[in-house]
């Protein structure tokens, strides 16, 4: 099949790479290290399955052939990837398209979006709390509660962003 650039890559197809776990593990544990070998990155991913370490050599060795046979060879084909079948080295290529949709969130766990959304809530209690006369937050007044929130808020987007370039 012929390589397809990572620019061209649809949504769909982006969505279709992400939906498998190591899949979407191998790019992230990719974007920290750029480049690893083969049996590293298994053993990342196994780790990250069974939050053992060292994992379990029947999920190692599971990740291993599963990354072999099945998900490098797919993200290679698309130019998110690049592996040396001599070396076993897998380098992340420019996957800014795909990276774009990668926020990953453990289960039980808010993402980014469901954060601002909260915080934005608060923002709107705080202020219905100072326009009843809620005591002590009336006290402190809508001004200085409005300030709290918008520190939280640019403190919070400097750290995604910062978090996402490291």
């Amino acid at each position: 099949m012929a390589s397809t650039s990572d620019s061209d890559l649809s949504e769909t197809r982006i969505h279709e790479v992400l939906s498998n776990d190591r899949r979407r593990m191998a790019i992230e544990f990719l974007q920290d290290t750029e480049e690893l070998t083969l049996r590293d990155l298994s053993e990342r991913i196994a780790e990250a399955e069974t939050g053992e370490t060292p994992p379990p050599r029947n999920i190692r060795q599971s990740a291993y052939v599963s990354l072999q046979q099945t998900h490098i060879p797919k993200l290679s084909e698309l130019d998110i990837v690049s592996y040396d079948e001599n070396s076993k080295v897998v380098a992340l290529e420019e996957a800014s398209d795909v990276t774009v949709y990668m926020e990953v969130v453990p289960e039980g766990e808010l993402s980014w979006s469901e954060y601002y959304a909260a915080l934005a809530a608060l923002g709107i209690v705080l202020m219905i709390a100072v326009a009843v006369g809620v005591p002590l937050l009336s006290d402190a007044g809508a001004p200085l509660l409005a300030s709290l929130v918008f520190a939280v808020l640019g403190g919070s987007a400097v750290y995604q962003r910062w978090s996402q370039q490291h």
